[in-house]
Formats: C-alpha cells, sequence, structure tokens
C-alpha cells in the first residue's frame, strides 16, 4: 500500500485559497489529481475541516478523514496533521504500508512523474529516509536574508560563512529550498525524533528531486506563479495532462 495524504483546512490567511480557482479549477484539485493519476499510488486520503475541499476530494472518489478543530487553527502544525492523518491510515490499512506520499492542499506545483519518481527511488535506496521536491531560489538566500534588530537592518546569519561572495546572486553557490510540493517517506519518518525543523517528517537521508518555481502557496503573488507553472505543466482553463 502507498497512500497519498493530502491535508487543507477552512481557515486561512488569504481567504479561502485552498478552493480558489486556478485555470478555472480549485487550488485543491490540482494535487489530488497528481495523486490520483501517479502510477505507484493505491489510495489518496484528505484530511480536513472544509466542507469544500471535502466536496472535491468525495466527488474525486478519495477517502476522507476528519480533520479535528485542534488542528484546524492557525496555530496548528502541519506535522501533527500529518501525524494524525497517517494514524487514521494505518487504522484502516488492510496490508503493510510501504511508503507515504504527503501534499498540501495549497500545493499544487506536482506533477504525477515527480511523485513516481520518489518512490522509485526510495525502493532502489533503502537508506533513504524520504524524497522531497526543491527548488533553487538563490535570490533568497541566507546571505541575503536580514533581520529587523533595534530599526536596523542586519545579517540573519554571519556573512563571513560565505567565504569569497559577492553581490552577484549565484555567488554564494546554488541555494535549494524545500518547496512543500511532493514528500515521498518511509513509515519510520512518523517517528520524528529522526527529523529535523521545520520539516521533520522527512528524517535525515534526504533525497532531492528538483523542479523549477515549486511552492505552496501562502501570499497573493504566488498565484500567479502558480499558474505559470501549470501552464507549461500543460493545463489549460479545458485541458489536462492526464489522459
Amino acid at each position: 500500500m502507498i497512500p497519498t495524504l493530502i491535508i487543507g483546512r477552512k481557515g486561512s490567511r488569504v481567504k479561502d485559497k485552498n478552493v480558489r480557482p486556478l485555470l478555472g479549477r480549485p487550488l485543491a484539485l490540482y494535487p489530488i489529481l497528481a495523486a490520483k493519476n501517479a502510477r505507484e499510488v493505491t489510495d489518496v486520503f484528505v484530511s480536513t475541516d472544509c466542507e469544500q475541499i471535502h466536496a472535491i476530494a468525495d466527488a474525486q472518489g478519495c477517502q476522507y478523514i476528519e480533520r479535528p478543530a485542534f488542528l484546524a487553527t492557525n496555530e496548528a502544525l502541519a506535522e501533527d496533521a500529518f501525524k494524525h492523518g497517517y494514524e487514521a491510515i494505518r487504522a484502516r490499512a488492510t496490508g503493510e504500508i510501504e511508503f507515504v506520499v504527503l501534499l498540501f492542499a495549497n500545493g499544487a506545483t506536482i506533477t504525477p512523474g515527480i511523485i513516481d519518481q520518489g518512490i522509485r527511488f526510495l525502493r532502489e535506496h533503502p537508506d533513504h529516509d524520504s524524497a522531497v521536491t526543491v527548488s533553487k531560489y538563490n535570490m533568497f538566500s541566507a546571505l541575503r536574508a536580514r533581520r529587523i534588530e533595534d530599526g536596523l537592518v542586519k545579517p540573519f546569519v554571519d556573512p563571513a560563512l560565505f567565504g569569497e561572495a559577492t553581490c552577484d546572486r549565484d555567488s554564494q553557490g546554488d541555494t535549494y529550498f524545500v518547496d512543500c510540493s511532493v514528500f515521498v517517506l518511509r513509515p519510520r519518518c512518523f517517528d520524528y525524533s529522526r527529523g529535523e525543523i521545520p520539516f521533520r517528517w522527512i528524517g535525515r537521508t534526504v533525497h532531492p528531486m528538483h523542479q523549477e518555481g515549486g511552492c505552496d502557496i501562502d501570499f497573493e503573488w504566488q498565484f500567479p506563479m502558480v499558474e505559470h507553472f501549470l501552464r507549461t505543466a500543460g493545463f489549460t482553463e479545458t485541458r489536462t495532462p492526464y489522459a
């Protein structure tokens, strides 16, 4: 059994973002479609407290996990919602869970192929805990990061750590971010003592799956960025790239 678990809640700092139309489809539909069309995925579960997300998932034949109220607040942690969902899946499982695919309802920068890629990699590399999508964002490197202290702009980390780096955004070396599109992991990763913040669910031996422009949507300015990703992947207002 290789289940996909998708989490998404009703409330959001961006109003109704998980059900907001993007190319004529609700945002939450994209991770569902990707999971359903991945060859290796056997089951798709959606954990939510949102009636609209529930309806979208039900129309696609997904299995529903009721997300409790204490995991559906602005303060609730994704890691707790993931663990709750995994425990619900494990309680329903009739066989061994080989891997778990974790997705966010607001993460549309995803294709079925990259899910399958992660699963195949883990099968071939039993020493790895997980495989996750990463995107290169050199313009957001730690060298460029700043904090505000006493009304002044100061480096977030010591610039001396970057040696001969310059103002050229590539000079510090390529900077990759876990883009929160796809996480493929072994069940052992739900022992969060294996991982590190902020992604304690991915363990320590993590394989990168490269893509361009991956992200989960947390701000208005990301919607056009994700629309570009989807169009590049073959989506239009009337067509999907899936047969």
